[in-house]
């Protein structure tokens, strides 16, 4: 973790970023040239993504080329994680003796800026929790700066650049331990559950990370927790620092924040939001399940302790829609609700089920991506277990974006398989055109349709919902 800050690089400087195209890059990459940067980066898949880029004044290469560091003279280097170090680009960068940065140490030096800094991490609910606390800062007229992990429509992407540098609110990811880099003043952590196995063989080591995470904030700075979780309670008591905890249940526990008087109004929770012991305001979500009623009560302990107002995070509350790719309606096809949501992850995966259960409908019929070979490999059981109950599910196979495949490999085939095994209803598509035969098939007006897992198996919401996204 550097103390490095934003205004001691180079004033006037070039900012380079390979891999411009992610949702994290393209974010920084914007609020770098907030900063008034000069900004540029490069991108082997050009997309709608790195067309906004373009469109917003930085210079975008379509390939990654040692001619376009030498084009556009850059005096720094970001870099993502997936950039190997045979890339031209920066073999390029190298050679010039530039000063390279990974993404998540640049995102650390911007968190270094700030006098207040609020990282939302978890396993699960980072992007709501992180949308939601925004939501409210922003009704509260405190004009943060704001990076996400999604695009969301309160603030017309994934980031927002803030009038000064006095609060950012942003995500904390766990992935290859970034978020070691951050510096918080209030951190918050929605979950721990056993998650990138790549980086974390066991959740003892996820338990351990995250601990130093804690140790990472400020003296006098603040602990946002869910209460309930153990592994998050085994975290605190890892950590070295002692520092001021804020509690969050949905219970009727003694938490700082907590939720009373839950009720379930076609699928969409209400409740009292109790805060120390005083009821501050009724909330009536617009996103579904138990799992929200936690993520707002994260949000809005964040959200207090850095001075929104009580009003202001009720009317956030009751507005929030929910961020891009987490339990998004995106239409209705042949009379049926298409649903899409990021849940690749088992846990996820379960809790996001329930949510949809529990809306109305007739028949739900679940289609499902998993995330990365090493996920499913080590997690199998737990996929199996948590998709079992489903009615009906339809499988995709396996995504993965960053691991060589190889025969042999575990397939979502297998986890079909022993779903039925176990009395289930599964069924394996290779070929994303016969699923969506299957999907016509199986459905019957009324009915919803729950599309799970990555951008590459949620797009099929797209299809079936053209100009809805």
């Amino acid at each position: 973790m550097s103390d490095l800050r934003l205004d001691e690089l180079k004033s006037n400087a070039k900012v380079y970023f390979v891999g411009i195209g992610g949702i994290s890059m393209s974010g920084l990459a914007l609020l770098t040239k907030g900063y008034g940067f000069t900004v540029g980066g490069s991108d082997n898949h050009p997309s709608e993504r790195t067309q906004m880029l373009a469109q917003s004044g930085i210079t975008i290469y379509n390939s990654q080329e040692a001619k376009n560091i030498d084009e556009f003279e850059p005096d720094y280097i970001v870099k993502t994680a997936a950039i190997l170090p045979h890339n031209k680009e920066l073999a390029r960068a190298l050679e010039k003796g530039l000063t390279v940065f990974d993404r998540s140490e640049f995102l650390g030096i911007m968190t270094n800026t700030y006098k207040n800094v609020i990282n939302i991490s978890g396993t699960h609910g980072k992007t709501t929790t992180t949308s939601m606390t925004s939501m409210m800062l922003i009704e509260a007229g405190l004009d943060p700066t704001i990076h996400l992990g999604a695009p969301f429509d309160g603030i017309g992407g994934s980031v927002k650049m803030g009038g000064n540098r006095d609060l950012l609110v942003s995500e904390a990811c766990e992935f290859k331990r970034s978020f070691l880099e951050f510096r918080s003043t209030t951190a918050a952590i929605t979950n721990i559950d056993h998650d990138h196995v790549d980086c974390y063989p066991t959740l003892e080591d996820v338990i351990d990370v995250f601990a130093k995470f804690i140790d990472k904030v400020d003296d006098g700075g603040y602990l946002v927790v869910t209460g309930s979780d153990r592994n998050i309670k085994e975290s605190i008591a890892r950590a070295k620092k002692n520092i001021k905890v804020i509690t969050c249940a949905a219970d009727g526990s003694d938490a700082d924040f907590k939720a009373q008087n839950i009720k379930y109004n076609d699928g969409l929770p209400a409740f009292d939001l109790v805060a120390s012991g005083q009821k501050i305001g009724r909330v009536q979500l617009r996103v579904p399940g138990a799992h929200n009623i936690s993520n707002a009560l994260i949000a809005s302990a964040c959200a207090y302790l850095n001075g929104a107002s009580a009003e202001a995070i009720i009317k956030a509350l009751n507005e929030f829609g929910g961020a891009d790719g987490r339990f998004t309606i995106k239409g209705t096809y042949k009379g049926c609700e298409v649903v899409v949501d990021y849940a690749h992850h088992p846990t996820a995966a379960r809790v996001t089920i329930d949510a949809a259960m529990h809306m109305p409908h007739n028949n739900l019929l679940v289609v499902f991506q998993p995330l990365t070979f090493n996920r499913v490999d080590a997690l199998f059981e737990e996929y199996v277990t948590s998709l079992l109950p489903c009615k009906k599910i339809l499988f995709s196979e396996i995504f993965t974006d960053r691991e060589v495949i190889h025969e042999g490999m575990v397939s979502s085939r297998n986890i079909a398989d022993e779903i039925n095994k176990r009395g289930g209803n599964a069924e394996f598509y290779a070929d994303k055109e016969v699923l969506k035969r299957r999907i016509d098939e199986l459905i019957n007006p009324g009915d919803m349709i729950l599309i799970l897992g990555p951008e590459d198996i949620r797009e099929l919401g797209n299809e079936l919902c053209p100009g809805k996204e």
